[in-house]
């Protein structure tokens, strides 16, 4: 019996292993869009039609994760190529799958949690329904990454937006970084530690993502983070306890702007607090094997030691 296809597009970083490894492991052939050919990837740019749309032609599953990663400089030419390169891998697929004599039922799209604004303090979190969106560059980044979506012309095939939180996993991400500052005293609260932290085991988000291809009446936009959110303070003191660095670093809010300047990324990526509840995963019923933050970094920091 054949197998059915996944198409993954931009499917060569850490999420994307992940994936493909999950995916693997139920039964389907995973085919890659990457940037450059290898054995399981076939040759794409992102930006225009090629032989690689063929792939499209019967898969079972398309999803898109595609898009130059946001830990740089928000200079203009970084800006250009963030957007871009969301809103065109999007705007293609959307043409391919509409070329598409037997088009994939389902297509999941890459999205991002910061699609909401800043939630300092004890305001409401974000839900799908009445999360507050916003208006500065990242967030408007997200908004115009799921307009292209939406603007696709694939009436046959259902469309589900991923708003991912931080994901969490010990081979890639942003928690070896963060552990590796803690081991030398940068287990500390991040600016003031009040800051919402959303996050998402990675094994969760593999699982979260099979069980919306799994269910054909969900569409639409998803959070895709744990039911628990956590104050950066709350989250450091985690890595401090397991770590316990014998000398501690403060990190205030004028010297994680130098370190950002130096290392070339922004603190918006530590500093906006993103307070972010998954309403539509959960009154669907999926069932997380990770729902605190204890459990997931008791997981994962084992394999980083």
């Amino acid at each position: 019996m054949e197998r059915p296809k996944l198409v993954l597009a931009g499917g060569s970083g850490f999420l994307g292993r992940h994936l493909v490894r999950h995916f693997s492991q139920l039964g389907y052939a995973v085919v890659v869009l990457g940037r450059k050919a290898r054995p399981g990837v076939v040759q794409w740019n992102g930006r225009t039609p090629g032989p690689w749309a063929a792939e499209l032609e019967g898969a079972a599953v398309l999803i898109n994760l595609a898009g130059k990663s946001v830990d740089c400089r928000y200079h203009a030419a970084n800006r250009h190529a963030i957007v871009r390169s969301r809103t065109d891998s999007t705007r293609v697929l959307g043409e391919a799958v509409a070329a598409c004599r037997t088009p994939p039922p389902v297509w999941l799209n890459a999205s991002t949690a910061t699609v909401y604004q800043d939630t300092p303090g004890p305001q409401p979190a974000n839900t799908e329904a009445g999360g507050r969106l916003g208006r500065n560059f990242s967030e408007m980044v997200a908004q115009r990454w799921e307009a292209e979506f939406s603007l696709a012309p694939v009436p046959a095939t259902r469309r589900v937006a991923l708003r991912a939180a931080i994901v969490l996993g010990a081979d890639g991400g942003a928690l070896p970084v963060m552990a590796r500052l803690a081991r030398f005293g940068l287990s500390t609260p991040q600016g003031n530690g009040q800051q919402w932290v959303s996050w998402l085991h990675v094994v969760d988000f593999c699982r979260a993502v099979e069980f919306l291809v799994a269910h054909p009446q969900l569409e639409g936009a998803f959070n895709l983070c744990a039911p628990e959110p956590l104050p950066n303070q709350a989250l450091m003191a985690l890595l401090d306890a397991h770590y316990r660095p014998r000398w501690h670093l403060p990190q205030p809010r004028w010297l994680l702007e130098v370190g950002a300047f130096l290392l070339r990324t922004e603190t918006e990526l530590i500093l906006k607090s993103r307070k972010v509840v998954p309403d539509r995963l959960l009154a669907a019923g999926f069932q997380f094997r990770y729902p605190r933050c204890p459990a997931a970094l008791a997981d994962l920091l084992p394999q980083l030691t």
